[in-house]
């Protein structure tokens, strides 16, 4: 039996990877329960394992007293004295107790102690190799589909794809290999949660990452993504080196880097879009394939207004709004799209209105239009500083027009350009 358990601890230790000592100690503390659910909670027991032989050895420990009320614990001194002929009262004497008294009670005890031990390890384990796996993508087997999510096999562990996490339309079966980027890992109560995602950003950049070389070794850098899963995405590269075309690089021979990465997000449509330092630059290139004519940016607002040519402006928006949308994410700047028949529009309404201002004459409409101001309802919200620094006029003169157009106002002169 000994030797028995001692193969069955070298076994555990070394199949689930589990310290020896863990494991011994969970014996212990099963066998000190066992005692003391035998024997009473005050119960004094040391157990000691000998690890060359396998054996146990369970000693009770019990006090010389003069009147023994408890013999469980005390024992008289004439008693004593049988076992050590120089004890005294108060001393503390050993007994060797036979463990296997314990019998069923012990071997269960003991068996959920190593279960529960074993689990925990097995726990820590695995969050340890998993908690600095953060932002990898990892390959697994669909295991099953519950409320929660999609529960995905791992190897060592399960995780979740959760159905927020899931591309729209996606659909996998019991058995069906899937490929996801590691969005989390939390430490929990019953072992480590490791949450999935398809749908993050991230995903799309690791891909590129694995699948471009000059991505991994750092010639090429991924500076934006923005994802609309499942139908379409941009991603903007720069590369360090001018020899190196980024996108080139990305798109790869006959496109089959990109194609490799369309393939794995099952038909998602990539723009790979040069990345520029100037955002005007930056948003011409996030609109492709549209053309754009001008941009008139606000860094105040961090907007930007797109004229393009009329024929340009659904291929600009995008169906549904999705590529004016997805450049704005891209390039970190609120973007409006016009024509260039509607902005035409606006510039007349508005350079009309600046010329209703009373005491506004064609020279000064046009030197406040050249300035900025594309509306009688700007000159009224202007500062004073602001006009005479942007037009040159004496305070006097800007003072002037800007209580006119703020009387305009008042009377419900003032109408904003048709947008």
């Amino acid at each position: 039996m000994n030797l028995e358990l001692k193969r069955i601890i070298d076994q555990v230790s070394r199949d689930k990877g589990i310290e020896k000592d863990l494991l011994v100690g969970a014996i212990k503390d099963a066998i000190r329960s066992a005692a003391k659910k035998k024997y009473g909670p005050r119960l004094e027991i040391e157990v000691e394992y000998k690890d060359e032989t396998g054996a146990i050895e369970v000693f009770q420990y019990k006090e010389v007293v003069v009147e023994v009320k408890d013999p469980h614990q005390e024992i008289s001194l004439e008693e004593g004295r049988e076992v050590d002929p120089e004890c005294e009262i108060g001393d503390s004497l050993g007994f060797k107790m036979d463990a296997s008294a314990f019998g069923r009670i012990a071997a269960q005890s003991a068996k959920q102690v190593i279960m529960q031990r074993m689990k925990d390890a097995e726990r820590d384990l695995v969050y340890e190799d998993y908690k600095d796996r953060k932002g990898e993508i990892m390959n697994g087997i669909v295991q099953r589909s519950d409320p929660e999510g999609i529960i995905v096999n791992l190897g060592r562990t399960e995780a979740l794809l959760p159905p927020m996490e899931q591309v729209p339309r996606e659909v996998y079966h019991k058995g069906e290999r899937i490929r996801a980027y590691v969005l989390d890992v939390k430490r929990q109560t019953r072992g480590p949660q490791i949450i999935l995602s398809r749908t993050h950003p991230q995903f799309l950049v690791v891909l590129f990452e694995a699948e471009v070389p000059e991505i991994s070794e750092g010639i090429v850098q991924v500076l934006g993504c923005a994802r609309e899963p499942g139908s379409r995405s941009k991603i903007a590269v720069s590369s360090r080196d001018s020899d190196v075309d980024p996108v080139g690089a990305c798109v790869g021979m006959k496109g089959a880097r990109v194609q490799n990465i369309v393939q794995e997000l099952r038909g998602e449509k990539i723009d790979i879009i040069p990345w520029h330092p100037d955002p005007a630059k930056f948003a011409t290139s996030a609109l492709a394939p549209a053309q754009v004519s001008r941009i008139i940016l606000s860094k105040e607002t961090q907007s930007m207004e797109v004229i393009v040519p009329d024929d340009q402006l659904s291929l600009a928006i995008g169906k549904r709004g999705q590529n004016v949308r997805l450049a704005s994410r891209l390039v970190g700047w609120k973007i409006d799209v016009k024509s260039e028949s509607k902005y035409s529009k606006s510039l007349k309404e508005g350079y009309l209105s600046i010329l209703s201002i009373p005491g506004v004459g064609e020279i000064t409409a046009s030197l406040l239009h050249e300035a900025g101001y594309s509306s009688a309802r700007e000159v009224a919200e202007t500062s004073l500083e602001d006009l005479v620094q942007a037009t040159n006029l004496t305070e006097k003169k800007a003072a002037a027009l800007i209580n006119a157009a703020q009387e305009m106002a008042k009377e419900g002169g003032l109408e904003a350009p048709t947008e």
